[in-house]
């Protein structure tokens, strides 16, 4: 395959909406892509949402949650970095299909396991891992194969309608329509939907155009396959440790993801629970606030250029984004904790927009699926951890105690990063504020 892939000009005379946060449409490959996209993380939030209240259905607790979600964990981290070198290598569409094709078989068997009775917790921790290796495999291929449809200064907007999607169709109506298919049926009519929408995704994929890599493997042809990816693999890693923003930064992803992942996934819905007295309903509104939050300021982001800062003000909102779990920690109103869940949502997902333009535009194309693999390696490393330690901890030291450990630690660990790289001196000397051709070497 090509190591180039010429990235068709938007069409002249684009209708005005198409000129602002949603100009990626004017391409029909995006347009596909995002429509794959959609129906992924629709399922995504029904699967949030029916993998919770199908544990409480079979009698199981924080304990047992922290259990399967621990799984995902696991098949996330287990094929991050193998994810990423296969994403350079070979077609990326044809990961993302391959990826759809097996969650849509494994998502239809736990729906009939759970619709006849016959599902255990077992087979929830099963489902739960394969979706995490399949996202292991999904993301890197996702992020590489975006600037070869579109051009660069189109990927800011192209990662807002990412942000957008995510929180509003994982968070809210992917949760919301769960509940309402949780109450009126069962969890195991929301699973079922759930596969039903995974294959939507694949179907999109189907008519895509294939889509050329941006990198030549002539080079690699010759060696034996093992070897070949250790050395890709080790490239990324260099590459990473010689880059002092990405390494800071994804040193303390990591770090904050362990200390309120857990929280986040496995606490709050016991909060809701027995602290609100809340239920699936209750659960889907704080899930909606923090999805829809987030969507707005994905879209602001979206609509905006790259903030000259773009580098401390990523990492410092991030840090900033975790102080409202303290009040989550006290809260006994749904309103309260849907209100802080809003504040979350939004600072987490508007640095979001930022990180994936700053990868595109940073890291030479050759390792974008690498480097993406090991945002998700590095940032996730301590999610099972974190999953696993959430129920266990929460019962130790006690609830509020946990939270915040979770809302005070992370931004500590910003402005660490932050002044350890020298982020204001690099993002000063590197500024994205302007389009690019192609992206720098660092």
């Amino acid at each position: 395959m090509s190591d180039q892939t010429t990235v068709t000009p938007p069409p002249n005379g684009a209708p005005r909406w198409l000129r602002g946060p949603l100009r990626p449409f004017q391409h029909g490959q995006y347009r596909l892509l995002a429509g794959s996209l959609t129906a992924n993380v629709f399922s995504d939030g029904l699967w949030l949402m029916a993998m919770v209240w199908q544990v409480i259905a079979l009698g199981g607790k924080a304990g047992e949650l922290s259990l399967v979600a621990t799984g995902t964990s696991v098949g996330l981290v287990a094929t991050a970095l193998i994810g990423g070198v296969v994403a350079d290598r070979i077609s990326q569409r044809r990961i993302l299909m391959i990826v759809e094709l097996g969650l849509t078989a494994f998502g239809a068997a736990l729906a009939a396991l759970a619709l006849t009775g016959q599902l255990q917790l077992w087979h929830l921790v099963v489902v739960a891992t394969i979706r995490g290796i399949g996202g292991g495999f999904y993301y890197p291929a996702y992020s590489a194969m975006l600037p070869s449809i579109i051009p660069s200064e189109h990927l800011l907007a192209a990662n807002g309608v990412e942000g957008t999607l995510r929180p509003v169709i994982m968070q809210a109506a992917g949760p919301a329509i769960a509940s309402l298919i949780v109450a009126a049926y069962s969890p195991g009519a929301a699973l079922a939907v759930g596969a039903v929408t995974q294959a939507i995704a694949m179907l999109f994929l189907f008519f895509m155009k294939p889509v050329a890599l941006r990198r030549d493997t002539s080079e690699t042809k010759d060696q034996h396959p093992i070897r070949s990816m250790l050395v890709d693999l080790k490239e990324g890693f260099v590459y990473m440790v010689r880059t002092p923003w990405l390494l800071a930064t994804l040193l303390f992803a990591s770090l904050m993801i362990l200390v309120m992942m857990g929280p986040m996934e496995v606490l709050i819905p016991f909060a809701i629970k027995d602290r609100a007295g809340g239920g699936p309903q209750e659960h889907a509104i704080v899930m909606a606030a923090f999805g829809l939050s987030g969507a707005a300021a994905s879209l602001f982001m979206a609509s905006r250029k790259l903030p000259r800062r773009y580098l401390t003000w990523m990492n410092v909102l991030w840090g900033v984004a975790c102080l409202p779990f303290v009040l989550i920690g006290f809260a006994t109103n749904v309103w309260v904790i849907a209100g802080a869940a809003f504040v979350i949502g939004a600072l987490f997902s508007g640095p979001m927009v930022i990180w994936g333009t700053l990868l595109q535009r940073r890291v030479p194309p050759a390792l974008l699926g690498r480097v993406s693999s090991l945002d998700f390696f590095v940032s996730l490393v301590f999610m099972p951890i974190s999953m696993a330690l959430a129920g266990p901890v929460s019962a130790g030291i006690g609830l509020a105690p946990t939270f915040i450990i979770a809302g005070v630690l992370p931004l500590v660990f910003a402005v660490v990063a932050v002044l350890w790289a020298r982020m204001p001196a690099d993002e000063l000397a590197h500024p994205l504020d302007t389009p690019a051709e192609e992206p720098a070497a660092k």
